[in-house]
């Protein structure tokens, strides 16, 4: 690269992997380091990881990214940060990890419905937001309840992105998109509420709940202890970052009202922008991401993660295949489709309509091989999307494009079908890791290299592919969605019967 250019360092903190990222100014990836953490399952229902080795690992991607770019660090302008939203981060008031719950969490599950029942809609009224399982203040009513010596211990709250700002800089800060994203703030003024707090039981907790930043905003700066840690260069600004959604699509090239974002990683993500926020209790979600600009989401933990369980569960079994996703790809492009193919609920952690759904699939016969199976899971996983994009047009939100990005957009099947199963445009972006692209498009903000997201967007992401529709395959994808969706409604009294009605 020419002498004197600028770099910056995005950060992806997922539910396991953590990435760093290196881009040039013009979004263009110069080196990426990744490490894969562990995730722990205590009990049913529980999804927790080590929060140390977060930063462990947050350590050597960044040392690595470095290594592999093998540029001086004092040319990195600035460092963003994207992490999953949700889930529950706790430190206690010396710093130090008590908790790290993950964002595909279902413990709460009782609780949700409890306080749904009680206050969902005043919630809502205040948040744009009802209860759901792995709600961050869910989750910490939850541990009020049950672990309540945790409870008095904690310091802090933070998102997984934040913890590693907090190592990195030694501030316990926090910024509007994941907050709100979260349903911790009243919306649209994107501040802390004590009325919300109370009706979640936690009014007591606004003590844990810390600054709160724009998320290009410097809000602090690399310590000389983290760049002897990762080979940073001491004092490189740190932006405050985006909830990775938002990162996700900002990365992907969506911005602007009317813009949308699918992401097909753990969670299903279904985004539209707008200039205000659609106050409609069928939608899952609004997140602020800055200053009057806000996402309307339809989410759920049904998407990609299901592929991740399959290949990690019985793919990778033996050891048997040197790439399992390239196992997969071919496996499902053998499948030639036909009516009566297996169809799959994509519901292992739950779904949007409550934690007693499952995962399953339907149809199987002797004639059917593995790569049926795949591209069950594959079109199921779709049609929780096509099933959340609904929900998103009912309430008035609607696209003709979307931005497909996460793991599934990396697949050479997954683009097509989802703009078959949808009937829209899919783009594919240039960039790979758009979560990561996203944290750097904040920090090239904070690094004044760019005056806003619209800018930065425009400069630096560039689409690779478009997906457009086949009518043919418009007229399969109906039939069987509206098959999969009977299916779905029968199953529900057998789901609520499996979890014990009334449980909580």
């Amino acid at each position: 690269m020419a002498e004197g250019q600028s770099y910056l360092l995005g950060l992806d903190a997922g539910n396991t992997v953590i990435k760093a990222v290196l881009f040039d100014a013009a979004g263009r990836q110069i080196a990426q380091h990744a490490i894969d953490g562990k995730t722990h399952k205590p009990a049913p229902g529980m999804v927790e990881r080590s929060v140390p080795e977060l930063w462990q690992n947050a350590r050597a991607a960044i040392a690595g990214c470095i290594a592999s770019a093998g540029i001086d660090p004092r040319a990195i302008a600035a460092i963003g940060t994207a992490g999953h939203g949700n889930g529950l981060y706790l430190l206690d008031r010396d710093g130090q990890a008590l908790i790290g719950i993950q964002s595909l969490d279902t413990r709460a599950a009782g609780l949700a419905a409890e306080l749904d029942r009680a206050a969902g809609a005043a919630l809502h009224a205040i948040a744009l937001q009802r209860p759901w399982p792995s709600q961050t203040p869910v989750l910490l009513a939850w541990l009020k309840r049950h672990r309540p010596d945790l409870y008095a211990k904690a310091g802090t709250l933070l998102f997984a992105k934040d913890v590693v700002t907090f190592h990195l800089t030694g501030e316990r800060v926090s910024e509007i998109s994941d907050m709100s994203g979260a349903g911790l703030l009243r919306l649209p003024e994107a501040a802390y509420d004590d009325a919300l707090l109370s009706l979640y039981g936690i009014a007591d907790g606004k003590a844990l709940l810390p600054p709160l930043h724009q998320p290009s905003s410097v809000v602090g700066a690399v310590t000389p202890e983290a760049a002897a840690a990762t080979g940073l260069a001491a004092g490189t600004p740190v932006v405050a970052g985006y909830f990775d959604v938002v990162a996700s699509a900002l990365g992907s090239g969506a911005v602007g009202a009317g813009a949308a974002s699918i992401v097909a990683g753990s969670w299903s993500i279904n985004q539209v922008f707008s200039d205000a926020p659609v106050r409609d209790e069928r939608v899952f979600m609004v997140a602020a991401w800055r200053p009057g600009r806000f996402l309307n989401m339809e989410n759920s933990a049904t998407s990609a993660a299901n592929l991740e369980w399959y290949v990690r569960t019985l793919v990778e079994r033996g050891g048997h295949h040197d790439d399992p996703f390239d196992f997969v790809n071919r496996a499902v492009g053998a499948v030639e489709p036909a009516p009566d193919d297996p169809l799959f609920h994509p519901f292992l952690y739950g779904g949007r309509q409550g934690a007693h759904q499952r995962g399953g699939f339907l149809g199987l016969a002797g004639w059917h091989g593995e790569g049926h199976l795949l591209r069950a899971i594959f079109e199921g996983v779709m049609f929780e999307h096509r099933r959340h994009v609904a929900v998103l047009a009912e309430a008035g939100v609607t696209f003709a494009t979307a931005a497909l990005s996460g793991g599934g957009s990396r697949s050479p099947h997954w683009p097509q079908m989802f703009a078959d199963g949808l009937g829209v445009a899919v783009t594919v972006a240039e960039a790979r890791e758009t979560g990561a692209l996203g944290a750097a498009i904040a920090a090239a903000i904070g690094a004044g290299l760019y005056p806003d997201e619209a800018a930065a967007v425009a400069a630096m992401t560039r689409p690779a592919r478009t997906y457009v529709p086949d009518p043919a395959m418009r007229a399969h994808y109906d039939r069987r969605y509206a098959i999969w969706s009977r299916w779905t409604e029968a199953m529900e009294p057998l789901w609520r019967a499996m979890a014990g009605e009334g449980a909580g």
